[in-house]
C-alpha cells in the first residue's frame, strides 16, 4: 500500500514537469502528539499521515494547507544525540520559510495560538517577514513575498 503522503505527492508529480524535487524535510521533535498539536493548530497544517510502525515509532506527516512545497516528516528523537539538537537543527538560523498569501491573518492566528515570535514584523525587499520558533525552539520564516 502506498503511503498517503506519496499519493498526494503523485497526483501533484502528474501536475508538473519537474523530475525531482524535496518531497519530505525530517524535523526531530520531543513528542507527536505535542508535534502534531503545534502544527494542526498553531500553524494549521493538514496531518497528512500518522502511521503506527511498532516499538512507539510512528511515520507523521504534516504539511501546510496550500498546493506547494515539501511535506514535513515529524521524526521523534530515539537517542540522546537527536535529542539534543531537537530545537537547534540548524545552529541556530532560520529553518524553514513557510510562505503565505495572506500574512497578516496567519500572523495574527500564530499570535492568538502563542507561537513565540523573534521580533516584529517588517518589510524586506522580497516581502513581509517575521521570524517565529516553532514548538521545539527552531526558528522559521512567515514571508508573504511581494507577488503574492
Amino acid at each position: 500500500m502506498q503511503p498517503k503522503w506519496r499519493l498526494a505527492l503523485s497526483q501533484w508529480e502528474s501536475e508538473t514537469t519537474i523530475s525531482y524535487f524535496i518531497a519530505l524535510v525530517t524535523l526531530v521533535v520531543r513528542d507527536y502528539d505535542e508535534a502534531i498539536a503545534f502544527f494542526t493548530d498553531s500553524l494549521r497544517f493538514t496531518l497528512v499521515e500518522d502511521t503506527p510502525l511498532g516499538a512507539g515509532k510512528r511515520w507523521v506527516v504534516v504539511a501546510p494547507s496550500g498546493p506547494q512545497g515539501a511535506f514535513l516528516l515529524l521524526a521523534k528523537a530515539a537517542t540522546p544525540q537527536q535529542l539534543a539538537h531537537v530545537g537547534d537543527q540548524t545552529g541556530g538560523r532560520v529553518f524553514l520559510f513557510l510562505h503565505t498569501s495572506d500574512f497578516w491573518d496567519d500572523y495574527r492566528h500564530m499570535q492568538s495560538s502563542g507561537v513565540r515570535f523573534a521580533e516584529e514584523p517588517r518589510e524586506q525587499p522580497y516581502g513581509r517577514v517575521v521570524v517565529f520558533f516553532d514548538l521545539c525552539g527552531n526558528k522559521w520564516d512567515l514571508v508573504q513575498p511581494n507577488n503574492a
